[in-house]
């Protein structure tokens, strides 16, 4: 979207001045399909530059904000209401009213509920591991002939994430007992217990 200002050179280049499509476009560096979009579209609102202005409150956002995360955290019936926390910042120095607070808060709180609804969209898993860091483990079931019979055993398997090691101990059945047992030989084997 182009601003008003290039809007207008462009309107009055064409329609005062009678320029040509392409002697716009190349006076004012757009491409020649841009230029005709803008000219033929006469319901076409211009955007007008996000305008920031100075507030009382600009010294005191960072402040705020750690309250209000803080707040976040506690009990419902153990937080304070926006005009406690209007209050505590009128303690510090605070000059501007109650109003531009409320609406900060509200601001906030918004962002925070669209941040939280919008983070399982962008949730993965990391594909890279520390050493050390993380190792998975499953059961399995597997045959095996042992003295000429076939039986079926349950299978440990461990493998680190970091370097893929793995490490395999097969048991006749699957118990608490042999899964303390598969993983005290596991940790053996490792060096040591990864911390997840």
């Amino acid at each position: 979207m182009i601003d008003v200002a290039l809007l207008s050179v462009i309107r009055r280049s064409h329609i005062r001045e009678g320029q040509s499509i392409r002697s716009i476009a190349r006076k004012t560096g757009l491409s020649r399909i841009t230029v005709r979009k803008y000219l033929n579209n006469r319901n076409l609102d211009p955007s007008y530059p996000a305008r920031k202005s100075p507030s009382k409150l600009d010294d005191y956002e960072k402040t705020l904000t750690c309250w209000l995360h803080r707040e976040v955290k506690k009990h419902r019936k153990q937080r304070k209401s926006v005009k406690q926390l209007y209050q505590d910042l009128v303690q510090l120095g605070y000059t501007g009213s109650y109003d531009r607070v409320a609406a900060f808060a509200r601001q906030w709180r918004q962002e925070q509920h669209e941040a939280k609804s919008t983070a399982a969209k962008r949730v993965y898993v990391p594909l890279t591991f520390a050493p050390g860091e993380a190792f998975q483990f499953d059961w399995g079931e597997d045959f095996a002939t042992i003295n000429g019979r076939k039986c079926c055993l349950q299978v440990a398997y461990f493998k680190l994430s970091n370097s893929r090691a793995f490490f395999l101990r097969a048991y006749y059945k699957q118990t608490h007992e042999m899964l303390f047992d598969a993983h005290n030989h596991a940790f053996r084997v490792f060096g040591g217990v990864p911390e997840r």
